[in-house]
């Protein structure tokens, strides 16, 4: 990965119309076998100003992903820059562990087609 991001990171992306957020939880790994956890909130703003606010208030956004955990080649393939670093709590930790458990695999899409933009 180009660039290295830790947990509790806030990230931007880019829509074609838009900006949206994520935030790494965690991560596992190293080199291609690194998964990404993160969790992408289900707003949309017009621009990096508006993304940036809406972190800085008091009241939580809502989230539209609580979890996805992609591979190193997933998350490369979706450009996002950091915000800023908050801790990463307990409750947004918890579908690590469940997914821990499950055996399950990480995507190895990009956040913009996990969500269903493309």
């Amino acid at each position: 990965m180009s660039q290295s991001f830790v947990p509790g990171d806030d990230l931007i992306f880019q829509l074609e119309s838009g900006f949206g957020l994520m935030r790494v939880l965690g991560v596992e790994g190293e080199g291609p076998a690194t998964v990404w956890h993160v969790l992408v909130y289900e707003d949309f703003y017009p621009d990096v100003e508006a993304a940036e606010a809406a972190l800085g208030r008091a009241e939580p956004l809502g989230v539209g992903r609580p979890h996805l955990p992609l591979t190193d080649r997933a998350l490369e393939r979706t450009p996002a820059a950091r915000l800023g670093n908050r801790p990463v709590t307990d409750a947004e930790l918890a579908p690590i562990q469940a997914w821990r458990e499950s055996g399950a695999e990480a995507f190895d899409r990009s956040v913009l087609q996990m969500i269903g933009v493309r």
